[in-house]
């Protein structure tokens, strides 16, 4: 039977505004325990922001993250996918697109996440990703 993204994705999102600190956002990221966070204005999807672009984009430029905005950090080119696509769309996309979450998008809203980790923990949760995946985050 063929599965569908909203099958799997993440429906619990934390959003930012584009004027947010990196410091907030950062700080945000720590206290909800994830590692990207969908930047909005209103219900209009803008972007999306990793730890890992944070880190990049942000703090690596040096100036005080508390000065900077999320915009300045935030990936704002992205590919999203429905939630009643195939999920093996959402794998090539990843493949095709080089990244590792796809923000799902419905009526031009974003109503979830589905990341290379969901992918990994539905198709094998016995694999190697599948079980850094499932396993508790370091503290």
């Amino acid at each position: 039977m063929t599965q569908h993204v909203r099958d799997i994705m993440t429906s619990r999102l934390v959003t930012v505004e584009p004027q947010a600190s990196v410091t907030a956002v950062a700080q945000r990221m720590r206290d909800e325990d994830i590692g990207i966070v969908l930047v909005t204005e209103g219900d209009d999807l803008r972007g999306l922001v990793s730890d890992r672009d944070l880190v990049i984009r942000a703090i690596a430029e040096g100036g005080d993250p508390g000065e900077k905005t999320v915009a300045s950090a935030c990936s704002d080119d992205l590919v999203t996918i429905s939630p009643d696509e195939d999920l093996d769309r959402a794998v090539v996309l990843m493949r095709e697109h080089s990244v590792r979450r796809l923000p799902v998008v419905e009526e031009g809203h974003a109503v979830g996440i589905v990341s290379i980790a969901d992918l990994a923990m539905e198709r094998d949760e016995h694999s190697a990703l599948g079980d850094i995946s499932a396993a508790k985050p370091n503290q």
